[in-house]
């Protein structure tokens, strides 16, 4: 399959006071290596413009990025639990996909207090989440041991699950109209697209699209329905068509990314977990991204 390189367009973005001018699909590192543990994971953006992400300097922290190479430690999780996947909820809480403590943890947005959203001693060790248009949560639950995984749905104080025995589900996101749930399997290199309807029941599975080689992680949804994966060991972020077909590969400076996040000024910068480095790599793409036009 022919891919599409590159463009040399070009863009004038602000970043913290400075005004910039940015080739697109360029990246560059927004924090240096060992800023975060090899944990690192769970980019998010608030409405404010910050950028948080998983195990800052140590597990069991998260991190805030507000401006680049300025990480500094946001909150520390209770004892035993460990941070994976950040989204922020319609009144700006932060919720995490707690791994080691079988939670999905809410942190206020005002007292930053961190209490228990949804608890389930059956889950794995839930890896990443994602918010549909309506507000319900999914989770991804993989069991790297034997290569499986679930799927749940996650409400506070509830949780559903909607499909068990899978591959190593790992990446979930929600299609921009929540129309659709996508959900990968890192050690089957499969993604998933299931019907989604708005009580958060999922149908009609059929694979949306797959990979010969290497991992995936993280995924999220531009605006225009766009899907970008970040592929475990490859070293690129895959962007994918709504109709399933890889559109471009974005290669990043490190092999491992994690996860991917929208945010910047115009929500088009794409910031990139890099689990090897400890550090977070960024670029610019021509559209903004899912939830950062739903939080504006």
């Amino acid at each position: 399959m022919r891919l599409m390189t590159a463009m040399p367009l070009v863009v004038a973005l602000v970043s913290g006071c400075a005004s910039t001018t940015q080739e697109l699909f360029t990246v560059s590192d927004w924090t240096k290596d060992g800023d975060f543990t090899n944990g690192i994971e769970g980019p998010a953006v608030d409405t404010n413009g910050h950028l948080y992400a998983v195990n800052f300097k140590e597990q069991g922290t998260i991190g805030v990025i507000p401006k680049k190479m300025q990480p500094e430690l946001y909150v520390t999780l209770p004892e035993g639990s460990t941070g994976n996947g950040i989204r922020f909820d319609r009144h700006g809480n932060m919720l995490i996909a707690d791994y080691s403590a079988h939670n999905v943890l809410k942190v206020d947005a005002q007292s930053k207090k961190v209490s228990v959203y949804a608890h389930n001693p059956k889950m794995n060790q839930p890896n990443d989440i994602a918010i549909a248009p309506n507000g319900i949560l999914f989770a991804s639950d993989p069991n790297w041991a034997n290569s499986t995984g679930n799927l749940w749905r996650v409400e506070e104080g509830k949780v559903t699950l909607l499909e068990s025995n899978m591959g190593t589900t790992n990446g979930v996101e929600v299609s921009p109209d929540g129309r659709t749930l996508y959900v990968n399997e890192s050690v089957q290199r499969k993604v998933y697209a299931y019907d989604l309807d708005a009580s958060g029941n999922v149908s009609n599975k059929r694979t949306f699209i797959e990979f010969d080689d290497f991992g995936m992680d993280g995924m999220r949804c531009d605006v225009s329905g766009n899907l970008y994966i970040a592929r475990y060991g490859a070293g690129v972020v895959a962007i994918v068509s709504p109709e399933g077909k890889l559109i471009r590969e974005v290669k990043l400076k490190g092999q491992h990314p994690t996860n991917v996040a929208f945010g910047g000024v115009d929500g088009k910068q794409v910031f990139v977990t890099m689990q090897k480095r400890g550090a977070i790599e960024t670029f610019f793409t021509d559209t903004p991204g899912r939830a950062w036009v739903e939080q504006q």
